[in-house]
């Protein structure tokens, strides 16, 4: 026991010995595995200029990480390992074992974890692009899960032609957030045939919220008119805008829009939301307003905001949503983020709005066309600053993405219970 308690321990687990005994025990007797350990929300540390009303049990209800139905995970804010520690513990817990294929390129770097940091009862049965690259013989391993990167070309081809050749798989998760790239015509039949599809919602935000403050400051700070005068040897003394007190409009309140807002109301930012779900965040304490989705909702947004950050996916109803319809709605010198995904907004619009001065500027990380074609409009806007879809790429993302899956669902799966990061195929989300 002193073996598996000091390995469950190396996982970082927060717990006492009594506390890591009692779940090992109870989960043992296959008793639910509940989201405890999360960090809780602190309502009485809000700052006096965010008003929260309703009693403390509906805060709770409304904004607490804890409870059941809050099932997305962040990697600032969730506690690791609690499923991968019960397999330590209690072997005996597994209910399933996890027969995996991988799709996706031979040589993807990423995929490490899944050749040595696989837990006990799970098995990587082979690697492959093509349906092709999967031998016959592996029907008969009966393969239930599919682990799907980015790195796979034509992936939206491909995943139907797996699906139909491994009746068996039950659960898909991408290594991704956006599932765009999955894309076609057969996709929302996955959930029709009761398979599971997640998602790696949560691992990219940080790094996204920290490029939208740096895109802001940008612009608040004149960056590139410093960046002119030092080129110059121009001692130019001007004057520069606080962030303290601007409005940021947020498109797209999932994880990355949240995470932009924390950091934003750091810096004294008032925060503005677009969400599907508006109810989901009225007690959200890091955002003034929320509202949901709508042509009218998205142009009040854009009346109001100094900044407007777009994090929405790309789905059928999301795309060219970001309109001329909104860009004319925009407040006067509003600076436009894009980090989502490029189909969301209308470029066409775009430029026109950067062009007559309806914008003050844009920083934008994606495009509707990737790479961007050198003869874009873009690229010739002084006012625009432009990053190549890799402001979340820091030198372990999709390392860390991968072992989320290995760390936190597969064990999840393996003991039977709900998996994190449920996407609704038929939203595209």
């Amino acid at each position: 026991m002193s073996m598996i308690l000091s390995r469950a321990l190396g996982r970082h687990y927060a717990g006492d010995l009594s506390k890591l005994t009692t779940l090992a025990v109870a989960n043992s007797r296959s008793s639910r595995l509940r989201h405890s350990g999360r960090k809780k929300v602190e309502l009485a540390s809000l700052s006096s200029s965010r008003s929260i009303s309703g009693s403390s049990e509906m805060q709770k209800k409304a904004w607490d990480t804890q409870a059941d139905e809050y099932k997305f995970w962040n990697r600032e804010e969730s506690r690791s390992g609690q499923a991968q520690m019960v397999l330590d513990m209690s072997p005996d817990s597994i209910q399933k074992e996890a027969r995996i294929l991988c799709l996706s390129a031979a040589d993807d770097a990423a995929n490490k974890p899944l050749l040595d940091k696989l837990p006990f009862g799970s098995r990587l049965l082979h690697v492959g692009s093509q349906s092709t690259d999967f031998p016959d013989e592996l029907i008969d391993e009966s393969p239930n899960v599919l682990f799907v990167s980015p790195s796979c070309p034509h992936a939206r081809l491909i995943l139907p032609l797996v699906l139909a050749k491994f009746p068996t798989i039950e659960w898909i998760h991408v290594r991704s957030a956006g599932i765009d790239f999955l894309e076609s015509d057969e996709l929302p039949y996955v959930g029709k045939k009761g398979i599971i599809m997640t998602n790696a919602k949560g691992q990219f935000s940080s790094s996204l919220a920290e490029y939208v403050m740096m895109a802001c400051s940008y612009f608040a700070k004149d960056i590139p008119r410093l960046l002119k005068n030092k080129d110059s040897k121009i001692w130019d003394e001007f004057e520069i805008q606080e962030l303290r007190g601007r409005t940021m409009g947020i498109v797209g309140y999932g994880d990355i829009g949240r995470a932009a807002a924390k950091l934003a109301s750091v810096f004294g930012m008032k925060i503005i939301a677009l969400r599907r779900n508006p109810e989901k965040s009225e007690f959200d304490p890091v955002c003034d307003e929320v509202l949901g989705t709508g042509r009218l909702s998205l142009q009040k947004l854009m009346s109001v905001s100094d900044y407007v950050v777009c994090s929405a996916p790309s789905t059928v109803e999301t795309r060219g949503m970001v309109n001329a319809d909104a860009f004319k709605a925009s407040k006067k010198n509003q600076v436009f983020i894009n980090l989502g995904r490029g189909p969301v907004v209308d470029e066409d619009a775009l430029v026109e709005a950067l062009q007559n001065g309806t914008l003050r500027g844009a920083a934008l990380d994606v495009f509707a066309t990737e790479p961007l074609p050198t003869d874009h409009a873009l690229w010739d806007l002084d006012q625009v600053l432009i990053s190549p879809h890799n402001m979340d790429r820091t030198a372990t993302f999709m390392h860390e993405a991968t072992e989320f899956f290995v760390n936190e669902n597969l064990p999840r799966f393996m003991l039977g219970h709900s998996l994190l990061n449920p996407v609704d195929v038929s939203l595209g989300y």
